[in-house]
């Protein structure tokens, strides 16, 4: 008797979720461009509906483009399920909303993406939800942050902007103690670099829009599901554990066991909020996750080149990039992203804000825009633009002083990305 080997990650970025099409052969995943798909009869319709088969009945809900997408994304992540959805803060909505409800609360980070930061601080107030931020550095902080209306702890595993890594380890432990999910967002490590559930994460969200697509075409986001949480257990996920009113009473855990989140956010989450990825930007990102490993292992190379110069240049105050020996995160670097700190960072200018506008307005290789985790390297000023709603006290939080400019390494010539620096600080 033979066991099924395990596949290595190479080897699951280029096949995992995905076979020759049945119908034609087609060995690329074709885009299934359709809206909806014709029942077999009205038994099957009704069974499509009840959950007892698996299929497709509206694109809102599961397009095979996209589901392909996201049984890769749940392969690499190590999950038990996954659902795709329109961008990464989409995907931040759609892991919150089975677990919350008006007064509950997220204990979050405050190293997030200045998005993130305000959505959480305000937008979420709209659905009576509420977010307490915490340095989560401060594990006695993040402990007394949690009460009894917290449903969910919140972090990046490599924070935007600074690139600071988080101790997943020692924060998941206190979210299993409180019976809690801890939400992982995966985004500037990628799967590659950090398997957030292999430490203790119950969800992992990404933006695909950024490292897995890798060229900057299209949006998206993802949650992957460990399937390892008992949403049951501490009576706090009602949506989950009981009669589901909104589904017909069904009862998604543990009728559908580790997948009763995923069949949660098809059956309830894409149906209601509609927050539904398109099948040709699934197909950017598949062909996209195909390079992944090696698109990383260049940025990252890059990254530290970039940074050790950086940190030696005299017009240079500090360099936030953890794969620095100097950074506070260095050793958390061989724990958590074993194969590299990635290619996200920050460095602030003697020059101050003044300097920083200039940098950008300089610049010729690097490109001044809104994102990050393109092949090409990306530049920004965060306190005048991505993170400019938040406050100064948010800004030094999160690592985003006037001072500080972020940068997206790329995969170019390493000496050109520097030359380019060297020249547009003047």
């Amino acid at each position: 008797m033979t066991t099924e080997r395990k596949l290595g990650f190479d080897t699951l970025q280029i096949h995992a979720g995905t076979a020759p099409d049945t119908a034609t052969g087609a060995r690329q995943v074709p885009i299934y461009q359709t809206t909806a798909y014709v029942f077999r009869d009205s038994e099957h319709a009704a069974k499509l509906f009840n959950l007892q088969e698996v299929g497709y009945i509206y694109s809102r809900l599961t397009n095979p483009t996209v589901s392909a997408l996201a049984n890769r994304i749940c392969a690499l992540e190590g999950g038990a399920g996954a659902i795709c959805c329109s961008s990464g803060h989409a995907a931040q909505i759609m892991a919150l909303f089975p677990l919350m409800g008006p007064g509950k609360n997220v204990v979050a980070s405050t190293r997030l993406y200045g998005g993130t930061i305000t959505q959480f601080s305000q937008t979420i107030k709209r659905f009576g939800w509420s977010a307490t931020f915490v340095d989560f550095d401060d594990l006695d902080a993040v402990k007394s942050a949690i009460d009894d209306n917290t449903r969910a702890v919140f972090c990046e595993s490599i924070a935007n902007p600074g690139g600071y890594i988080t101790d997943l380890d020692a924060i998941s432990k206190i979210s299993d103690a409180a019976q809690i999910p801890l939400i992982v967002d995966n985004t500037s490590a990628t799967p590659y670099l950090c398997n957030p559930i292999a430490h203790g994460a119950t969800l992992v969200v990404h933006s695909t829009t950024k490292y897995l697509t890798g060229n900057g075409t299209v949006t998206g986001g993802c949650v992957v599901d460990s399937g390892k949480f008992d949403w049951a257990k501490s009576g706090k996920f009602p949506s989950l554990s009981e009669p589901e009113p909104a589904y017909h009473g069904l009862v998604f855990y543990p009728t559908l066991g580790a997948m009763a989140f995923t069949f949660h956010s098809i059956a309830i989450g894409l149906r209601d909020l509609g927050m539904t990825m398109n099948p040709q930007g699934a197909h950017y990102t598949l062909m996209g996750i195909e390079t992944l490993s090696l698109r990383m292992e260049r940025h990252v190379e890059n990254a530290i080149k970039v940074a050790e110069w950086l940190e030696k240049d005299p017009r240079v105050e500090y360099v936030t990039y953890a794969g620095l020996k100097s950074s506070p995160y260095f050793k958390r670097v061989a724990k958590i992203c074993p194969k590299g700190a990635g290619a996200l960072f920050t460095f602030a200018l003697k020059s101050g804000y003044d300097g920083c506008v200039k940098l950008v307005d300089n610049v010729k290789l690097f490109s001044h825009v809104a994102n990050l985790g393109d092949t090409r390297s990306l530049i920004i000023h965060s306190a005048s633009t991505t993170h400019r709603q938040l406050s100064p006290e948010q800004l030094k939080a999160a690592g985003a002083s006037p001072n500080v400019v972020r940068l997206s390494i790329g995969i170019e010539d390493v000496s050109d990305i520097i030359a380019d620096l060297d020249e547009a600080i003047g």
